[in-house]
């Protein structure tokens, strides 16, 4: 995982159902040393996720709270939730599958949705309007052949908001290994066996690397992708490193290295 991986999101131990099981009684430990394996390995992680819409997934004993009972219960978990990891997540799945699952909805809002990007589009436009502060777009990619086209068709209708975009969820369904790759591939563009192989060619095509000497200015140019680099410069007497990042923007980065 650290070899290969920046990021991470826990498959289970931060949801509701995994960290309060009975209500009144908390279970974070899982999620602590989850989130601790990554802080050691400076991993960043997203939090996944804080309700689950989905029906099957909520405990028995929220199902039998009444409306404002519920809507407490809500507030609680996430109080509890955010002030417990608060700067500790990058981002959160707030209400994950929330288009082809409606608890929370149905029973405090009563409002029904279908999962396809216009009306996802319209549930965003509709948080915004009401002042609710959309930072992404989360969707999941459960995949079994998929087709580019209707992948690509989809992620450019969401693109229409100009918010940044996550696969939030991405896995590859066929039982043959070949297919899983030609699968991954098209979702990605992009011990190991094929899916893995075709994923690390992939890797070594988006990161960036260079190396040369420097001009009469003591200056050495390249262009890079967004993210984070690590400089070394070789002198006859000593060896020097720095760490920089390359963030969106139009002027050119300047990284000053005192020898």
């Amino acid at each position: 995982m650290v070899k290969h991986f920046n990021w991470a999101v826990f498959g289970n131990e931060l949801k509701w159902y995994w960290t309060e099981p009975q209500q009144g009684n908390f279970n974070y430990k899982d999620a602590d040393d989850l989130l601790s394996l990554c802080q050691k390995h400076n991993i960043e992680t997203r939090g996944h996720c804080i309700f689950w819409d989905v029906d099957g997934t909520v405990q028995q004993w929220i199902k039998s709270l009444n409306n404002n009972d519920l809507m407490a219960a809500v507030q609680n978990r996430l109080n509890g939730l955010l002030t417990r990891y608060k700067g500790k997540f990058s981002h959160y799945d707030v209400n994950n599958e929330m288009l082809h699952g409606s608890f929370y909805q149905d029973r405090l809002d009563g409002c029904d949705t279908r999962s396809c990007p216009e009306k996802y589009i319209e549930h965003i436009l509709d948080l915004q309007e009401q002042g609710a502060p959309v930072g992404g777009i989360g969707i999941q990619g459960h995949i079994d052949s998929p087709v580019g086209s209707i992948v690509c068709s989809s992620l450019d209708k969401l693109g229409i908001l100009g918010l940044p975009i996550w696969f939030t969820e991405l896995d590859v369904s066929s039982i043959n290994e070949f297919v899983r790759a030609d699968d991954l591939e098209v979702m990605l563009q992009g011990d190991i066996n094929e899916a893995g192989k075709r994923f690390q060619a992939l890797k070594r095509e988006w990161l960036s690397h260079s190396r040369g000497h420097v001009d009469e200015q003591g200056q050495f140019n390249f262009r890079g992708f967004h993210g984070t680099y690590n400089v070394e410069v070789v002198t006859p007497t000593k060896k020097i490193s720095k760490t920089f990042v390359l963030d969106k923007g139009d002027s050119p980065l300047v990284v000053s290295i005192d020898l």
